[in-house]
C-alpha cells in the first residue's frame, strides 16, 4: 500500500474517533485487574456520566463523580535507534509520549489509578472534556505538557 494512502487512511479513522469522543491509547499501567498492561484501545470521553477506556479483551468505566486526578505529561527521547542505523541527524529528532493518568475512588471508596499513552492529535480535545465533565484541572507534570495540552 502506497505511504499516501496509509497515511490519509490514519488520519481519516483519527478524525473519525474524535468526532466520536474517542482517543487511541495504550494502557500502561495503574490499579486496574481487568486491563492487561500494554492494552491497546481507545479512551471514550462522549458519555455524559462515565470515563471508559475499551480494547479488545476487556474495558473499564468510572464515573466522572468519582474522578479525583488528571495529570498529563511528555517524556521526550532522542532517535538514537534511527541514528544507529540510518543518519547520526536523528540524534537531533526528539520523539514524544504522551501520558494521561486518571486518578478515581472505586466504589469501595478506595484510591485506584489508570495511566495511558495517548496519541498526541487526541490530547487536547480529551483534556478538555475530562475537566468539562469531571470538575477537575488537568494537572502538568511540566511546562512543555502545558503547552501541548492547552495548545
Amino acid at each position: 500500500m502506497p505511504k499516501r494512502l496509509l497515511t490519509l487512511i490514519v488520519c481519516i479513522l483519527g478524525l473519525a474517533a474524535a468526532a466520536q469522543g474517542q482517543a487511541r491509547a495504550e494502557y500502561i499501567g495503574g490499579t486496574a485487574d481487568k486491563v492487561a498492561v500494554g492494552a491497546s484501545g481507545a479512551i471514550a470521553v462522549s458519555d455524559p456520566q462515565y470515563f471508559a477506556f475499551y480494547s479488545r479483551r476487556s474495558n473499564v468505566r468510572i464515573a466522572y463523580k468519582n474522578v479525583n486526578l488528571l495529570e498529563y505529561g511528555q517524556t521526550v527521547s532522542r532517535r538514537l535507534d534511527l541514528a544507529i542505523i540510518v543518519s547520526p541527524a536523528f540524534l537531533l529528532v526528539k520523539k514524544r509520549k504522551h501520558f494521561l493518568t486518571v486518578g478515581y475512588t472505586d466504589d469501595d471508596g478506595k484510591q485506584q489509578a489508570l495511566v495511558f499513552r495517548v496519541d498526541k492529535n487526541d490530547i487536547r480535545a480529551m483534556l478538555a472534556s475530562l475537566e468539562a465533565r469531571t470538575g477537575q484541572r488537568v494537572t502538568y507534570q511540566d511546562e512543555e505538557a502545558r503547552k501541548a495540552g492547552r495548545g
